[in-house]
């Protein structure tokens, strides 16, 4: 059963259920067509158990209210991290039943919208767990900023299910053409690609006898015997290794890389119709970054960006962020030197002059200061930022000190940092509690300024979304970047859109601000050409 929420944004409004159990896609997908042009905000108990089968029955919905991520929220401020967070826990919850544990939720069939076996809940649960989520966004002491935190949420679960139904265009024939290019012919299954087997045979070669250059244990082995202690098989430590066996080795992991996660196998999974189609997990990481659960949509290296190529007659509107957390942080902050350096298109050229003139340093002093950098020249670098940004350095400090004692942080909008484990506790009781103490400051004071990048990005997508003209369509996003896929003749109102995406972002965020959030927006027919 699935309810319509009839309301303005605030979530207020009257509650009605779909005609019908509407159980069959086909009957779910006419009656939200039906509905669909008064603007609802569909409540569900999980957007990823329906939304796909209705985007393959060709219905979009504007807005919705995803029960299972506000639950997730919620939890995580209520100091309740990792407790289970679907709908039915949340209605157990409600009246002191069993919690079920959170599983592999399942998604729904093409035919109907849930596996047999699986209880649904009615219309009037999924009403009493929406009006206790409600009541409880309300108590809070900022009920704003986290509605704008759920809106921004559940139109990130809406976005990700329509980027992965829509597809990146991927040309299989510039793949297959690049996959003989770097690897050789395609192998028979269980052999590696000629060029790669040649690397392998090098490798073996400088050591003098086989050695399986995917086994850590063998090139451990194999460097030691030849007088070189390894702790492990990474290429950093391998740069530093003066063996012959350490170039053709660096080239095959490269290349093995390449074979694993961008290779014949991977496309014939992901790549349909000429279309990447990924599954992007929404919060998928404990900042609101999104991660994948297939695909690695968010790991496309250099070399695969000239597979991306936009449709004959349309074009890719690729655009990112400009220096995206430093701003982040002087909004957050209400840094009024940070902000007016943050009003320039290059916020680390217009930092220089505090940093004597050298835009490295500035760019030094920031990220030491938001990842809590201490080696090099960040120390003093870091004492002219204290002097110069005080509102900015003693922001994420503050943040570092909640987080070495074992408080929770929270994003502007109120993503909650996970609580400190036990092992962590364990740890700072010990002889290597300041280390342990250290180590999750650096965590907690990255957090609240990436947690609210990535909330900036949501509001982002989800302004940009709405300002698309069809049949344009966002087609990818990871971190602060965004494409389009739009037909030639978009492209200028695409770009505008862009722009209009973020100052409205900043808006939604951070209310009158004096600190930009560029968005440089290329049109392309080829990813690699945007780069």
């Amino acid at each position: 059963m699935y309810v319509a929420l009839t309301s303005d944004s605030s979530g207020g409004g009257t509650l009605r259920p779909v005609e019908g159990q509407a159980r069959r896609v086909d009957d779910l997908a006419a009656a939200v067509r039906e509905l669909e042009p008064r603007r609802p905000r569909w409540v569900w108990a999980d957007a990823r158990q329906v939304y796909p089968a209705l985007l393959a029955a060709g219905v979009r919905v504007a807005r919705c209210h995803d029960l299972t991520l506000t639950e997730a929220l919620l939890l995580a401020h209520e100091g309740r991290y990792g407790e289970p967070r679907s709908a039915e826990a949340a209605h157990a919850r409600l009246h002191g039943l069993p919690v079920p544990e959170d599983g592999d939720e399942p998604t729904a069939r093409q035919d109907t919208l849930f596996e047999p076996e699986r209880a649904e809940l009615g219309a009037d649960a999924l009403a009493e767990i929406l009006a206790d989520q409600l009541a409880r966004i309300e108590a809070l002491p900022d009920p704003g900023r986290f509605r704008l935190l759920v809106a921004a949420e559940s139109a990130g679960t809406l976005i990700a299910a329509e980027m992965g139904h829509d597809g990146m265009p991927w040309r299989r024939d510039v793949h297959e053409e690049l996959l003989a290019e770097l690897l050789g012919p395609r192998p028979v299954h269980g052999m590696r690609p000629a060029k790669l087997q040649a690397l392998a045979d090098q490798v073996s070669a400088a050591f003098g006898h086989p050695v399986n250059p995917d086994s850590v244990q063998q090139l451990v082995k194999a460097f030691k015997s030849a007088g070189v202690a390894l702790k492990t098989t990474r290429s950093s430590e391998l740069k530093q290794v003066d063996h012959p066996a350490v170039a053709p080795l660096l080239a095959y992991k490269e290349l093995a890389r390449l074979y694993s996660f961008h290779g014949w196998v991977w496309a014939d999974q992901w790549v349909r119709e000429g279309r990447f189609r990924a599954e992007y997990v929404v919060g998928g990481v404990v900042s609101g970054r999104w991660a994948t659960s297939g695909g690695g949509a968010l790991q496309i290296p250099k070399v695969m960006r000239k597979v991306v190529v936009a449709d004959e007659g349309w074009a890719l509107i690729v655009a990112d962020a400009a220096q995206l957390e430093p701003r982040v942080l002087a909004a957050m902050a209400g840094d009024r030197g940070l902000a007016t350096a943050a009003g320039e298109i290059d916020l680390y050229s217009a930092l220089a002059k505090a940093f004597g003139g050298e835009r490295d340093n500035a760019k030094i002093a920031m990220l030491s200061a938001m990842y809590g950098g201490t080696s090099g020249d960040a120390p003093k670098l870091l004492a002219v930022m204290r002097e110069r940004f005080p509102r900015a350095y003693r922001f994420v400090e503050d943040a570092a000190k909640a987080g070495e004692e074992g408080k929770l942080v929270r994003s502007w909008l109120g993503r909650t940092s996970p609580p400190p484990s036990q092992r962590w506790k364990d740890l700072v009781s010990g002889p290597d509690g300041a280390r342990a103490a250290r180590d999750r400051g650096r965590f907690t004071r990255n957090f609240v300024v990436q947690a609210t990048a990535a909330e900036w990005a949501l509001a982002l997508m989800a302004v940009l979304r709405g300002l698309l003209p069809e049949p344009a369509r966002l087609v990818f996003f990871q971190h602060d970047e965004v494409m389009v896929h739009c037909p030639l003749d978009q492209a200028e109102q695409v770009t505008a859109a862009v722009a209009t995406a973020a100052t409205e972002a900043t808006r939604l965020l951070f209310g009158a601000t004096p600190v930009r959030f560029p968005m440089e927006a290329v049109t392309v027919s080829c990813y690699a050409d945007a780069k």
